[in-house]
């Protein structure tokens, strides 16, 4: 894959990104550390987390529980205390667990809320908090494109995800009066560890299933996370100052943009 040249974009800086020892979030902390940015890089698992700041320059690890409201809040305000204003917000954290609704465990959908719906509610407010008295910030919530298109096995991920987008969206709209930009990313199939542990073959992907109501990629080809980094390096970027409240897809256009 073609990568194009780091422009010191967000030199200066301070970028929140969550889930950032993930396969997506990792590749947001390396492209946001790229251009300049000092990345405050956010994750529940402490020791990948501390192995990736080791890997980029001006990455600082916080080890956080955002399921927790209060250990969501403290990470914020620590951020701003010891790294400077918080100038973006990347909240990529999120899990997957897949089952078909009759066998999805009361359990299971409240864990989905949590990691995928809870969390968004408790980074984006406390960091909108820290944005508004300074009238400038972008928030970025990676959601999925499952947020609009049902899934077979998915309902509760899908679900959570889509209440996810549209609270990014209600925020946004929110904000707009103090200069703040609230914008969804919405991956598809990408590749990453948490496609491998739903067992899905990336050639079935890309094909599509007709069988599970699945439509295929017209690209052809499974997402690489840094394909999912730069949309949001756009997002927060001044390239996208007059856009709000909007859900870009990154799906090879495989929910044929639903």
């Amino acid at each position: 894959m073609t990568r194009r040249s780091p422009t010191d974009a967000f030199a200066g800086q301070v970028v929140l990104v969550t889930g950032a020892a993930g396969g997506i979030g990792s590749a947001v902390t390396s492209a946001f550390s790229a251009e300049g940015a000092t990345v405050a890089a956010v994750d529940l698992a402490d020791a990948p987390l501390r192995k990736l700041a080791t890997m980029m320059p001006r990455v600082v690890p916080y080890a956080a529980d955002l399921t927790d409201e209060a250990s969501a809040t403290a990470m914020v305000d620590a951020v701003e205390r010891e790294l400077g204003p918080i100038t973006a917000c990347i909240h990529v954290a999120g899990q997957l667990v897949a089952a078909p609704v009759i066998k999805t465990t009361a359990r299971q959908w409240r864990h989905m809320f949590a990691a995928n719906t809870d969390t968004t509610f408790h980074v984006c407010r406390a960091v909108a908090d820290a944005m508004i008295p300074r009238r400038r910030g972008a928030i970025v919530t990676v959601a999925s494109n499952a947020a609009s298109v049902p899934r077979v096995e998915l309902a509760a991920y899908a679900a959570s995800k889509a209440a996810a987008v549209m609270f990014a969206r209600c925020l946004g709209l929110e904000l707009a009066p103090y200069g703040i930009r609230c914008n969804i990313v919405c991956p598809g199939s990408t590749d990453t560890g948490m496609l491998a542990a739903t067992g899905q073959d990336p050639a079935s992907a890309i094909a599509g299933a007709p069988d599970r109501w699945r439509l295929g990629i017209p690209l052809g080809r499974i997402a690489q996370p840094a394909d999912v980094a730069a949309a949001t390096l756009f997002l927060a970027s001044e390239q996208a100052r007059h856009i709000t409240m909007h859900s870009l897809f990154v799906d090879g256009g495989a929910s044929l943009s639903a």
